[in-house]
């Protein structure tokens, strides 16, 4: 399997970069035989893009899994059109990185990003005392096309609460 690291130089022993898009280095590993292959980031100094590049670059390399520090939402959005699985979170040294994906270690929570969005109303709305209704949803991870059926009810489920909001919403202002 090729593992793809987003790293700080170009060897094993270098550190995993905290950021995919920004890393000077994508390290591409063969699991088995820790073979590797080096890629410079080209796109690591460009004003905007450069994740959703950088993860077409580490796709068009073979790359089943990317490793690295934090992923932003469109290379994260890039990554899972392209069925690759993003583990985030991780720190150290690349060899040290792999051997503990490997043997399972690195949590399942780091997985992907995390959004995390949520909506509610609360009180203190305008200049009034809000609707004081306090419910709210957040939105977790998702990291594959079988949560994606998930995350639309959800989305679902916020259109109707916020559809709820606005009648009564209507409702107070037609009391004034």
């Amino acid at each position: 399997m090729k593992i793809a690291v987003s790293a700080t130089g170009p060897s094993l022993d270098a550190e995993v970069d905290p950021r995919l898009g920004r890393a000077p280095y994508f390290i591409i590993v063969e699991s088995e035989s820790m073979a590797f292959n080096v890629l410079e980031n080209p796109f690591m100094n460009q004003l905007s893009g450069v994740g959703p590049q950088a993860a077409q670059l580490i796709a068009q390399n073979g790359a089943q899994v990317v490793i690295t520090g934090n992923v932003g939402p469109r290379a994260q959005q890039a990554l899972m059109a392209a069925g690759i699985k993003v583990i985030t979170g991780a720190n150290g040294k690349i060899k040290d990185v792999i051997e503990q994906y490997k043997q399972g270690r690195l949590s399942t929570l780091s997985q992907g990003v995390q959004p995390t969005f949520g909506m509610g109303m609360g009180r203190g709305m305008g200049m009034g005392r809000g609707m004081g209704m306090g419910r709210g949803m957040g939105i977790g991870g998702y990291t594959g096309s079988s949560d994606l059926t998930e995350l639309k009810q959800k989305l679902d489920k916020m259109s109707d609460i916020l559809k709820d909001i606005m009648k009564r919403l209507d409702a107070l202002e037609g009391k004034k």
